[in-house]
């Protein structure tokens, strides 16, 4: 591929705070881009995400009174997502998961299963320290499903649809929301981010950055 192609994709894409509400993405283009999210890495290959993409306007609008960072992209997206983090009881080290996760996904024998179980132990008690808090570890799993925000948004960009990543949010009641009426468990599974995907409603502003002299240091 032409790697201009690519950078006009990341020009091309911007924080899109309205869309057009008549045009939709096609299934095709969505599963793509949720293909992407997909396929995207994460650390150790544990995927700690989950993907409720709110089609329904009841839904979403149950979300909206919340969510100040998206009163006009909620209404008017083509498609919008709520991006879940895993929380503690299902990242931990020693947790069920995990070991059904290496044995039936990643398909390791039993003992490549037990190294590795070794090996992500010690990252979360001494190198990360994240079992030091709930928090630690939470804020660790949104960093993974940031990747996979990236990679969707420059996915969606790279085949002409805009994106909105929010995070313009009242945590606590957004939670409420999601528990109450989309059945998520508190316990295992926290909002790392709201993304929106559809078609902009009008240009948008010039796209401004630091030269790359300012940002980047070389030894």
């Amino acid at each position: 591929m032409d790697k201009q192609i690519i950078l006009d994709a990341f020009m091309f894409r911007h924080a899109c705070k309205e869309f057009d509400p008549k045009i939709q993405i096609s299934d095709e283009d969505f599963l793509f881009i949720l293909e992407t999210a997909r396929l995207s890495p994460s650390s150790f290959g544990f995927e700690p995400w989950q993907f409720l993409v709110v089609q329904d306007m009841n839904f979403r609008r149950k979300l909206l009174p919340h969510t100040w960072g998206g009163k006009l992209q909620i209404p008017t997206a083509s498609h919008f997502m709520v991006c879940l983090a895993m929380k503690a009881p299902l990242l931990k080290f020693d947790s069920v998961g995990i070991a059904d996760f290496m044995r039936q996904i990643q398909e390791l024998p039993e003992d490549r299963i037990t190294a590795r179980t070794e090996y992500y132990a010690t990252f979360q008690q001494s190198d990360f320290r994240l079992l030091d808090s709930d928090r630690a570890m939470f804020d660790w799993a949104c960093k993974q499903c940031y990747i996979a925000q990236a990679n969707m948004m420059t996915a969606a960009a790279l085949v002409g649809i805009d994106s909105c990543p929010i995070e313009g949010y009242a945590q606590d009641k957004v939670d409420e929301v999601l528990a109450e009426d989309f059945g998520v468990d508190l316990n295992e599974y926290g909002v790392a981010y709201m993304l929106a995907f559809g078609y902009r409603a009008k240009p948008p502003k010039r796209k401004t950055r630091r030269p790359l002299e300012q940002m980047v240091r070389w030894f």
